[in-house]
Parts: structure tokens; C-alpha cells; sequence
């Protein structure tokens, strides 16, 4: 039998055979949970001298049969009494039960199998040996919890081994609470969100030390434990708490999702919801991660919480199992906070907090576009989007919010010319409107992390060697205007293919990018970052997926600067990266404007023809050869006949050019594009508005359905073959609205839009 030594509370509960090499005890208190493992080694320190013999155990390392075996005879078999709890019953782990009642009935042995949640199990009441009082109370106050009840616990199953008078009643432990604060007269109100089971099994210190961090930028800082942010005591507590402590921030530990805006309190708060992870792995898993987080803590508490709304601001802790409990011969797993993290999420906290403190006229922004490929012509593109218009757009809008914003260009066009008179990823020898010298550049290098200035240094060689080097400085492809900075999102790189390696996950940024930021960040120091429009390349710089450490690239660069990003709202994919990786506030905008494809050019004339051949079907033979001919001529010409899928079949062939017409004609296609802060005008919405009409709902249904079925036409217009002789209804709402030729399906179709 392969034995595995006991190394580590950090298990992944497969069944191996495992040795935990236990001493006897008086008592053995065996659960699944590190958290009620810790309270009960704090409760037994807590006893002093009339602590009992004790040991704690984790069931998941007892999975393997062999290990019950093993730890039966090497431990329990001295045991006066065993506690177990047990979440799921008795088929959560049948060997072990079924070996300690043998035990028990073998050695006379006293023993509390417990559910491991709060309510009632018969069965493994039914199958414990101490007195159903003494079981009733023990299940109470574990249900209860707390570390108050944990201790009577502990000196009730004193009791039970004649040591110790029993203290049976719990102590009242509120669903929702506040944790005791020193006073502090910090101008920003911040409230810490987490479980009360982080109380329960004194867990607290990632939010003690994320607390003190606060307070030391200045917060006036609540930590305010719940059961659930959809329990409703809870949500009643929270309310309450709001209105005495209006916050300016919160901070979320807990996770999932309320999923419902009228039920989610923080929502309801007027300020930013930043979201944290206490990681249920260890901190050298995480370090040795390329993804960062585990699976569970990604679901759990990354994306569920972004159907929230959310800000995703880090890790702050990791389960340890560092600490080795002597008397009770059990390594102890807790959570550990990593300060560094700690204090980049009280950083983006306060920074925006201090957005909501800070009058406008003193807010610096700065407003990136994104050159993706690094050419002069694509300067500011954006997907289904006029970027330079929206900028404009939103300088109009911070100046009347009364942001200082001084004399920006009038137009997109000059915004354009503006940028290109300046330093561009393109052009390599003018000078830049804004500079950094290579000796300010070089302090503010040299804080980054060691990984990075390496990479950097191995990749892109000297300062010098950069294109936006010149005259002992870097030129910085950015244009001021009065407190607000507009410039081009740097290039990754110079000297390669930029579209094989913009999500390149392992090239490091040169020189010139990070000195556009470094300037950004703490030189400006910019108050808040707007990236305007689908998509940057901040995001996809090296580093973790999510859960990022100071070394990962994105963060060494902005962490903690609060960051807005517009983005189309029909590709959350790559918006998401941005949200978890750069703590990115997305703003959906529309899409371009749609429209019908409509026929135009020669694809008009073919309509037509088309149209001509069929309303003289029947009347003139030689007239529809020659039509025939003419179309099929005209078809091969425009080189449609592969398109339309023609077989050879003349007649054959005129029914799929009918068809593939009338497909093209109802195609959806951009007609523009969209500028932020506007809504299609004239016929623009009016095209919108039917594409949009056209869509189903959640039950199938949509206008142009409803529509078919208002008037009996018997037939699906948004599932129909459009080539196909229409011969149902003609009501005359839908005759008289023109007098363009009714054939088809598809004819019938256009009339009903």
C-alpha cells in the first residue's frame, strides 16, 4: 500500500492513503471543514489548563479505507470520545462511519456524529452514543456557530469526559452584523461585505488587514458580515447599516450573484461595488499559475458576481497551511492575506472614492484610442464605432459637468489631424507635444517589478533603440488639453506583425509604452483612465488571467488608476478580459446602425428583369425567352451564377436567382456607424427600429411575426424560403402600401416590415 505522508491541510480530497501519524487522545474531533478545525484549536488554547486531550483531524484525509483503518489503530483506539461532523449524512463517508460504530460498541467509546450544516439528521443521532440532550446541545451550538460556541462545545464535550460542568445554551450570534471598529475620522465612509461564516470560523484577518489599510488612506471603514447577500435578514441589515453609514466604496468578499437589481443592495448605493476573492487555494499555487485562479474561485467569485455589475478588484487572500498545532497535532489551513494585494485593492478603492470626493474642475482623465494595425489611417478604430466623434462627445459632456477640459478640436476630423501633427506608433522623428526624459523614465522603470524590467530589457534592448526615443527623451504620443490628456494607445511593438502578436500572451511592452503609462499614472497622475472603444491591447498584456499579482504587465502599469472603457455591447468576450484583468469598467454602446442590403447596380437590374419575366409569364413566350436569355447572361457576366448556385437548369437556375435575391435584399448590414451619446436619426432609426423588430423575444415571438399572424398569412417571415410564388392572403393594408411587384415570399415579407 502506497502510504502519502500528512504535508498539508491544502487537499484536493482525492482517496489516497494517507498517515497522519496521530497520537492517542482522550478526545478526537474530526470535520471537513479548516475553518471549524481552527475555531476548535482556538477554543482548546483558549481552556488553558483545563483543556482536555484532544485531537482534530480533516475528514477529507480520511477518505481512503485504509487511512480510517490505519488511523483507528494508531489513534482512536484510547478515545473516551469522538466528535464528528459530518455535511451530507452518513453517505458522505459510510466506511468511516460504519468502522467508529464497530469502535464504539467494541470499546465502549463515547460518540457525536453531527450534521454538518444547521439542520436535523435522525440518522446520525440514531447512530451516536451520548445521551440525546448532550447530542441536541452539541449539534446547537456547532449549528450556531462562532468561536463563543465553539468553546462551549468544547466544554460540553469536557463534560461528557467528567471534567468540566457543561455549558449547553448558545451564544445569540446575529445573522448580520458589524465587526467592533476603532472611531476614525476618515472623510471617505467604506464598507467591507463578507460571510459570517469567516466569523464563525475566525477567519477574519484578510479583512482586518484590508480594514487597517483603509484607514490608513484616511476611510472611516464598516466591516459588515452577512449570511447572504440574498438572505433577507441580511438585506434588511444592510439597508439599515446604509442609512446611517452612507459609503462612498464597498468592497464585496462574499460571492454568487444576487441576480436580481430590485433585491441587490449594494446595487442600490450610490458608489462603486469593487469585488474581491479570498482564494481557496494556496498562494503557491496561485504564484506558479498562468490562469491565477482556480476554476471554483473564478465561478464562484469572478463571474457570477459579474451579473452584478461588479468592479473585479483581486485576490487579497489565500488558504495557508503554514501554521502547525502542537496539541492537537494538526497543521491548521486559514487564510493568509498577501499584503501587496491588500494594498492595491484599498488603492483602486480609494481612487474611486476619491472620484465622488473630488470637485470636477480638479479630476484629471486621460482618454486612450486604440491604433490597431499600427498605421496613420487606423488611428482611433473601433468597431462598429467613430471613436474620434464619440471623444468629442465625451469632452462636450465632461466640460458641461464642469471638468476642465480647455480648447479640444471641434470635430472628430480635427481631433484626427491634431493626434497626427503629434508623435503616432506610425512616424519616428517628430517631436512629441509631451515628453518624458530617459532619466525620469529610468526611476519609474526601476520600481517595476524585476520579471518585467528583465523581459523588457531581453526583448527590447536600450532605451535608445526605441522609436519614440529622441534627444535623451521619450517622445509620448499624447496631446493635453487643459486637466484632460488625449493620445493613442501605444503599439505593442515595433518590427513585428502586429495582428500575429496583439494577444500575444508573452510579449512584453517596449520602452515607449510603458513610459506612456508610467507618465499617466504618476507624473499626471490621471485621477481615472477612459480606453474609448473595442479594442485596446492593455488587457492582453503578459500576466495571470485573472486574480493578477504586481508582476503581471497590466498591473504594474495603471493598478489602482479607476478605468472606463466603451465598448460594443455584441462582444462581451473581449470586454471581459478587460474587466478581469485590468479592472476595467465596461459601457456598452450600440451597434452601427441596420439596415436591408437592398439591391442597387446591376443587382437592381437583375431584380427588375426578374420581376419582368415572371408578370410576362403566360402572355408572350417569345418575349420571356428572350428575358430568360438576357438574365442568365447578365447573371454569368457579374459572376452571380456561383453565388446564386446555378446547376445548368435555365428554369431551375431563374427560381434560385429569384430566391438568392430576395435572400440579399433582407440581409442585415451597417449602415454607419455608431457615436456614442447618439441615436440614429431619420431613416437610419427606422431601419434599426424594424432589424430590431424583426428579433424574437424570449418566447419566440416578434413584431414582424405578430404581424403574419394579425392577418392569417399562415407562414413564418422570419423562417421562410423567399424564392417561393406567394399564394396566401393579399389583405389590402399590405396591397396598397405599394406598387412594387407582390411575387414572392420574400415580397411579402418586405411588405410586412
Amino acid at each position: 500500500m502506497h502510504l502519502l505522508a500528512n504535508t498539508t491541510g491544502v487537499i484536493d480530497g482525492s482517496a489516497e492513503a494517507i498517515d497522519l501519524a496521530q497520537s492517542p487522545a482522550d478526545l478526537i474531533i474530526l470535520s471537513a471543514a479548516d475553518s471549524e478545525l481552527a475555531l476548535f484549536a482556538a477554543a482548546h488554547d483558549a481552556l488553558g489548563a483545563d483543556a482536555p486531550d484532544m485531537r482534530l483531524a480533516n475528514l477529507l484525509q480520511l477518505l481512503h479505507n485504509y487511512s480510517v483503518d490505519l488511523y483507528t489503530e494508531q489513534t482512536l483506539f484510547k478515545a473516551k470520545l469522538i466528535i464528528v461532523r459530518l455535511l451530507g449524512g452518513k453517505s458522505y463517508w459510510p466506511y468511516g462511519v460504519e468502522q467508529l460504530c464497530q469502535h464504539a460498541r467494541d470499546h465502549g467509546t463515547q460518540l457525536a456524529l453531527l450534521p454538518g450544516g444547521s439542520g436535523h439528521d435522525e440518522e446520525l443521532k440514531g447512530l451516536s452514543t451520548i445521551p440525546a440532550e448532550d447530542w441536541d446541545a452539541l449539534r446547537n451550538l456547532l449549528a450556531t456557530g462562532g468561536p463563543d460556541n465553539f468553546a462551549r462545545a468544547l466544554s460540553l464535550a469536557n463534560n461528557l469526559l467528567g471534567k468540566q460542568n457543561k455549558q449547553t445554551q448558545p451564544t445569540p450570534f446575529e445573522i448580520a452584523g458589524t465587526l467592533p471598529a476603532n472611531p476614525t475620522q476618515g472623510s471617505i465612509s467604506s464598507t467591507i461585505i463578507f460571510y459570517r461564516s469567516v466569523i464563525e470560523c475566525g477567519q477574519t484577518a484578510p479583512i482586518t488587514a484590508l480594514a487597517e489599510e483603509l484607514i490608513l488612506l484616511g476611510h472611516n471603514v464598516q466591516a459588515v458580515y452577512v449570511a447572504s447577500l440574498k438572505d433577507k435578514s441580511s438585506q434588511d441589515y444592510l439597508k439599515a447599516h446604509f442609512a446611517k453609514h452612507k459609503p462612498s466604496v464597498i468592497i464585496n468578499a462574499t460571492s454568487f450573484a444576487v441576480g436580481d437589481p430590485d433585491s441587490d443592495v449594494l446595487a442600490q448605493q450610490d458608489c462603486p461595488v469593487l469585488q474581491v476573492t479570498l482564494a481557496g487555494s494556496s498562494e503557491v499555487q496561485w504564484l506558479e499559475s498562468s490562469a491565477g485562479l482556480s476554476a471554483k474561485d473564478l465561478a464562484m467569485s469572478v463571474v457570477l458576481p459579474e451579473l452584478d455589475g461588479r468592479i473585479y478588484a483581486g485576490v487579497i487572500s489565500f488558504k495557508s497551511d503554514s501554521f502547525w498545532h502542537e496539541a492537537t497535532q494538526i497543521r491548521l489551513v486559514t487564510y493568509k492575506p498577501r499584503k501587496d494585494r491588500i494594498a492595491h485593492v484599498a488603492a483602486l478603492a480609494n481612487n474611486w472614492a476619491r472620484l465622488h470626493h473630488t470637485p470636477n474642475a480638479r479630476k484629471k482623465i486621460a482618454i486612450l484610442l486604440a491604433n490597431y494595425p499600427n498605421k496613420d489611417g487606423r488611428i482611433a478604430n473601433g468597431v462598429g464605432y467613430d471613436t474620434p466623434a464619440s471623444t468629442i462627445n465625451i469632452l462636450s459632456a465632461l466640460a458641461a459637468d464642469g471638468y476642465l477640459c480647455g480648447n479640444y478640436p471641434e470635430s472628430g476630423n480635427a481631433l484626427i489631424e491634431a493626434l497626427q501633427r503629434n508623435r503616432t506608433n506610425a512616424t519616428s522623428s517628430q517631436r512629441s507635444a509631451i515628453a518624458i526624459s530617459v532619466s525620469e523614465y529610468e526611476s519609474l522603470f526601476n520600481t517595476l517589478p524585476k520579471e518585467l524590467q528583465n523581459a523588457v530589457q531581453q526583448r527590447w534592448g536600450a532605451i535608445s533603440k526605441d522609436p519614440f526615443f529622441l534627444e535623451n527623451s521619450l517622445q509620448l504620443p499624447l496631446l493635453q488639453f487643459a486637466n484632460v490628456i488625449i493620445g493613442i494607445q501605444p503599439a505593442r511593438g515595433y518590427n513585428i506583425d502586429p495582428k500575429a502578436t496583439y494577444h500575444d500572451p508573452s510579449l512584453p511592452p517596449p520602452h515607449g509604452y510603458i513610459a506612456t503609462y508610467l507618465w499617466l499614472k504618476h507624473i499626471s497622475k490621471i485621477d481615472a483612465i477612459i480606453h474609448n472603444g473595442k479594442h485596446g491591447n492593455l488587457e492582453w498584456l503578459p500576466g495571470k488571467s485573472v486574480g493578477l499579482s504586481n508582476s503581471c504587465t497590466p498591473d504594474a502599469l495603471i493598478a489602482g488608476i479607476p478605468q472606463l472603457y466603451p465598448f460594443i455591447v455584441n462582444d462581451p468576450g473581449e470586454g471581459t478580459a478587460a474587466k478581469r484583468r485590468t479592472s476595467a469598467v465596461i459601457i456598452d454602446h450600440l451597434t452601427p446602425p441596420l439596415t436591408r442590403a437592398e439591391t442597387y447596380g446591376p443587382l437592381k437590374d437583375l431584380e427588375a428583369l426578374v420581376d419582368e419575366y415572371y408578370l410576362a409569364s403566360g402572355l408572350d413566350p417569345r418575349r420571356i425567352d428572350l428575358l430568360k436569355e438576357n438574365i442568365l447572361e447578365l447573371t454569368k457576366h457579374h459572376k452571380l451564377d456561383r453565388d446564386a448556385g446555378f446547376t445548368g437548369d435555365d428554369d431551375q437556375d431563374l427560381q434560385k436567382l429569384d430566391t438568392f435575391l430576395c435572400d440579399l435584399k433582407e440581409s442585415q448590414i451597417r449602415d454607419g456607424l455608431h457615436i456614442l451619446g447618439e441615436s440614429p436619426q431619420g431613416q437610419q432609426e427606422i431601419d434599426l427600429l424594424i432589424a430590431l423588430t424583426r428579433v424574437p423575444n424570449a418566447e419566440g415571438q416578434s413584431f414582424i411575426r405578430a404581424i403574419a399572424d394579425d392577418f392569417q398569412l399562415g407562414f413564418d417571415p422570419l423562417d421562410c424560403d423567399m424564392g417561393k410564388p406567394w399564394s396566401g392572403p393579399r389583405p389590402d393594408e399590405l396591397q396598397n402600401l405599394t406598387q412594387e411587384a407582390w411575387r414572392t415570399t420574400g415580397d411579402t415579407v418586405e411588405r410586412i416590415e
